[in-house]
């Protein structure tokens, strides 16, 4: 770490449960965001602003007028263009030594598990329960530590899972397939500041568990209400017959 790094980050270096060597794993981290929205533009800003090293950013959508209301890492001029060039230039901007790796298409299979495999942390920040159930697996096979965000109307959940435990449950564990609601932001809409919130707390979740501190939302699910301001906790345990952890040693 030089002397500019050192002054960038000073405030976070100051907490001690972060200092110096905590701060230099969020230089050495690589992190994997899947969805440049509402989930994704929060997450991705305040992990560039905190110095993680690497993040790649991973959706195929381009950008349109009605992303602006609440997806903070576009901008007007923005409009037409893909998503993950948008993200990638607001965030050089940002932190411009921060890496960040752009990937306009859908990441499956052996690539999707590839990708997992190489990062320190993956943020769930998609819209649709096909992308969630693939990243999920992925991160079980691979061992990497999953951080998930939804939100929609005035309503949002966080979690995180840690495939590495041996007690942590897995998305599967809270959703079954056949559960997927045909609800979406387009159709139901969604308030600007709680994916803010969401996200914020997801990026929160990912410095957590790189630098080692704290206690994550393994095991925990946290619920919004954001019409009445009101946090829920519900406990997830790891379900015993679950198709997708049950089976990893």
């Amino acid at each position: 770490m030089n002397a500019a790094q050192r002054e960038r980050y000073s405030r976070q270096i100051r907490l001690p449960w972060i200092g110096q060597e905590g701060q230099q794993r969020l230089l050495d981290a690589r992190v994997l965001i899947v969805g440049m929205g509402g989930l994704g533009s929060p997450a991705a800003m305040y992990l560039a602003a905190a110095g993680v090293g690497r993040l790649v950013l991973s959706d195929f959508d381009r950008v349109d007028a009605s992303n602006l209301q609440r997806q903070i890492i576009h901008r007007t001029s923005d409009i037409g263009s893909g998503k993950v060039e948008s993200a990638r230039d607001t965030l050089r901007e940002i932190n411009p030594q921060v890496r960040v790796t752009a990937i306009d298409w859908q990441l499956e299979g052996g690539e999707l598990e590839t990708e997992v495999e190489k990062a320190d942390v993956v943020l769930d920040c998609s819209d649709n329960f096909p992308t969630r159930f693939a990243l999920n697996a992925a991160c079980v096979s691979g061992m990497t530590p999953l951080v998930s965000g939804a939100a929609i109307r005035a309503e949002a959940q966080v979690v995180t899972f840690l495939p590495a435990d041996p007690g942590s449950p897995c998305y599967r564990c809270l959703y079954e397939e056949g559960d997927e609601a045909a609800e979406t932001c387009a159709a139901e809409g969604v308030v600007a500041p709680l994916v803010g919130i969401v996200g914020s707390m997801q990026a929160m979740e990912a410095v957590k568990i790189i630098v080692g501190a704290g206690r994550t939302l393994c095991g925990r699910l946290l619920l919004l209400d954001a019409l009445s301001m009101e946090w829920r906790e519900l406990r997830l345990p790891r379900a015993p017959d679950c198709p997708v952890c049950s089976r990893r040693s």
